[in-house]
This record gives structure tokens, C-alpha cells and sequence, in this order.
């Protein structure tokens, strides 16, 4: 079947094609697109804004975090700063 180079070319570039269009059907069955670079991103607007805002909440969280941890603080006002953030 691959007696010559001229099929063995056809046969790969046909399995590639056909990789091709699998990799295309399942990202559109599971709404993920790539952007510019090449990287998978969420095609769901709403879920891309939660992810957004959760990631805000943790920055928000460890810049408190941070401050606590690094800030002299007696035992009793750092008490106090955790109470604060429950």
C-alpha cells in the first residue's frame, strides 16, 4: 500500500487533516476556543467572569494575608485581625 514516498505523504497528511478536525469538533462540543497564542480559553462569557472574580477574591485574600504575616503585631491585635476577617 505504501510502496512509494508519494503515498505515505498522502497517508499523513490525511491522518493530520483528520486529527485536525477531531481536535476542532471536540473543542466546539465543550466550548473551548484558543486565543492568540495558542492557549485554551472558555467560551462561556459568564464563566469566565466568575473565574475572574474568584481569582480576585484570592489576590484580595493574600495581600491580607501578607499584611497580617508581615506586619508586627502583638498576639492579642493580630486576634484581632483574624477576627476581623471571619
Amino acid at each position: 500500500m505504501f510502496d512509494n514516498p508519494f503515498s505515505m505523504v498522502v497517508a499523513i497528511v490525511a491522518i493530520v487533516m483528520i486529527t485536525s478536525v477531531m481536535k476542532t469538533r471536540y473543542r466546539a462540543k465543550h466550548g473551548i476556543s484558543e486565543d492568540q497564542n495558542g492557549r485554551a480559553i472558555a467560551t462561556d462569557p459568564g464563566e469566565a467572569r466568575a473565574l475572574r472574580e474568584e481569582v480576585k477574591a484570592l489576590k484580595d485574600r493574600i495581600a491580607v494575608l501578607e499584611r497580617v504575616i508581615t506586619d508586627q503585631h502583638s498576639s492579642a491585635s493580630l486576634e484581632q485581625e483574624i477576627e476581623k476577617l471571619r
